[in-house]
């Protein structure tokens, strides 16, 4: 494998949900929880989850770009949220679990323009997506205990009830696309 790698940070709701997905999806290489968006230096979760801090809850996906391009990650990112909730994913609301592309360079921010715009035009979701794409400006890594949270807390009852199904529903629609651990 190389040693390149590459990273992307994605707000899709709760963390737990997007790192539990993407640890599934071969070319990944680390995916890290944390919080960023905000106007807060160092949140911690007790502030993130009061919403005013403006963080949003975010996963930092590194990935080897020799197995998994950007594209492809966002072709994941639109099939296992839904976009077009404002400041909302399921039960979890506010705007910590706003849907967000935070781009670290140029080259994505195009990427993530155009590949919102043929999701968008595709009919995939029959609402509007509401998905902001903006600059990665800092990016806070979360607590220790929220780190590899789904494997760490399987039968947690937020585990069983909403991380399963979407790394079912994740499995059959991605079968070939992934890691070999799984």
């Amino acid at each position: 494998m190389s040693d390149d790698q590459e990273y992307c940070t994605l707000g899709a709701g709760c963390f737990w949900c997007v790192e539990a997905v993407y640890q599934n999806l071969k070319g990944v290489k680390s995916v890290m929880s944390g919080y960023s968006g905000g106007h807060t230096a160092s949140p911690t979760y007790q502030e993130v989850c009061s919403g005013t801090t403006g963080h949003a809850e975010v996963a930092q996906v590194g990935y080897d770009p020799n197995v998994l391009d950007f594209g492809e990650i966002l072709y994941v990112f639109w099939r296992t949220h839904d976009p077009t909730t404002l400041n909302r994913q399921g039960a979890d609301q506010g705007n910590q679990y706003r849907s967000s592309i935070m781009y670290h360079s140029e080259l994505q921010r195009a990427e993530a323009e155009q590949s919102k715009a043929e999701t968008a035009a595709s009919g995939l979701w029959p609402n509007p997506i509401v998905t902001e794409i903006v600059p990665l400006d800092h990016f806070y890594r979360a607590e220790s205990y929220h780190q590899n949270y789904y494997n760490s807390n399987p039968n947690q009852p937020y585990c069983q009830v909403v991380i399963v199904p979407k790394i079912r529903k994740f499995r059959q629609e991605f079968s070939d696309r992934l890691a070999d651990q799984v």
